[in-house]
């Protein structure tokens, strides 16, 4: 688990970076859905969000810079929720598709404050000042399953038209996705086997892309939501390995702190 958990920040920095592909797909051609759709819906706003995702991401992935650029990345999720996902959510409540729209913008920044979270920092003020909102990305990001998973209750028709029909038991399989879903969250949230709840939780995502995603991207080769759609599964599986490996190195640390606060055992203190 260790090593597959490790490569969260890869799969999460390729993702960002075929994100950027997207828009800027949809920037060229035009296009009036836009492929990320919390980015506003015009040719500036998609080439420019096309390139710095390119740019984040080929930084997440190669590990340069990537502390501050996680972080300033989680703020331009921020600002897509705040100004583009929660005014439709506004003029939409009772449109349950646009509450899975926030909180997929919501879930990406928090995965990215969470990674964060568990690369080494500079001293720098400005750094420490804007970073501190990076402790909440793992309870974002539970929130936002908690949330997903009660979408699921909620149309679990709906879901279950989605999976295959090679699939036997959709129905049962939409209950189980939000159950795990919503029991991530939790266990995310209460970092009570939250290792293990985001490595499962990465295996589901990457399942979701392959059996789900992937065929739709197939058989509609040039409709960029499926893709966006394919590509944001895909960053949520590497996003949950991010979750998993940061309870890792959380647990780690506290076990460090708990051992130096140790009292001397006895037997060392009478040899003395």
């Amino acid at each position: 688990m260790g090593k597959i958990i490790t490569k969260g920040q890869i799969v999460f920095g390729i993702v960002i970076v075929a994100l950027g592909v997207v828009n800027l797909f949809c920037a060229r051609f035009g296009l009036t859905i836009a492929g990320v759709p919390w980015v506003p819906v015009s040719p500036f706003f998609g080439y420019a969000s096309g390139v710095a995702f390119i740019a984040a991401g080929m930084s997440i992935a190669a590990n340069l810079h990537s502390r501050v650029v996680a972080t300033l990345l989680g703020y331009f999720f921020l600002g897509c929720v705040l100004f583009r996902a929660l005014p439709q959510v506004f003029a939409h409540p009772e449109d349950w598709t646009v509450y899975g729209v926030l909180c997929e913008a919501l879930a990406l920044g928090a995965l990215a404050w969470t990674l964060a979270q568990t690369l080494p920092g500079t001293s720098s003020s400005w750094e420490a000042v804007l970073g501190k909102v990076t402790v909440s990305g793992p309870y974002l990001f539970a929130l936002c399953l908690v949330v997903f998973g009660g979408i699921h209750f909620l149309v679990v028709r709906v879901i279950a038209s989605l999976i295959p029909a090679w699939i036997p038991g959709s129905l049962f399989w939409a209950y189980l996705t939000g159950t795990a879903l919503i029991a991530s969250g939790i266990s995310i949230a209460i970092r009570r086997l939250d290792q293990w709840a985001g490595f499962l939780l990465g295996i589901m995502f990457l399942l979701w892309f392959v059996l789900l995603h992937s065929p739709r991207v197939a058989a509609d080769l040039h409709n960029p939501d499926e893709w966006s759609s394919a590509f944001i599964a895909l960053g949520m599986c590497g996003g949950s390995w991010i979750v998993a490996n940061h309870a890792r190195l959380s647990s780690e640390l506290r076990a460090r702190e708990h051992y130096s606060e140790s009292p001397e055992p006895a037997h060392l203190a009478v040899e003395e």
